[in-house]
């Protein structure tokens, strides 16, 4: 028959399995990505509100025409910037 002194040492080093299992378990759900909504965002045409995305160091534009997850590309080193201008005509 275990003593008390072993019967804690085993509840101790049990309860300590189950403290590295859910916190590796954890991890591994974390990393894995599995909580992530996977699904593409639709895809807007935005072609009439003539907004635009220039470059203030060199003036390059891009129109944008389509817009899925915006995510605004670099130029020259910097951010362009989102610009929007009045429909001509």
């Amino acid at each position: 028959m275990p003593t008390l002194q072993q019967s804690f040492l085993i509840v101790t080093a049990l309860l300590l399995a189950l403290l590295i299992w859910r916190v590796g378990t954890a991890m591994l759900r974390s990393v894995s990505g599995s909580g992530f909504d996977r699904t593409k965002p639709e895809v807007e045409d935005v072609e009439e509100l003539d907004v635009f995305l220039v470059c203030h160091e060199c003036g390059t534009e891009l129109h944008v025409t389509r817009l899925g997850e915006l995510q605004v590309p670099r130029h020259c080193g910097e951010s362009l910037q989102v610009v929007r201008r009045p429909a001509v005509g």
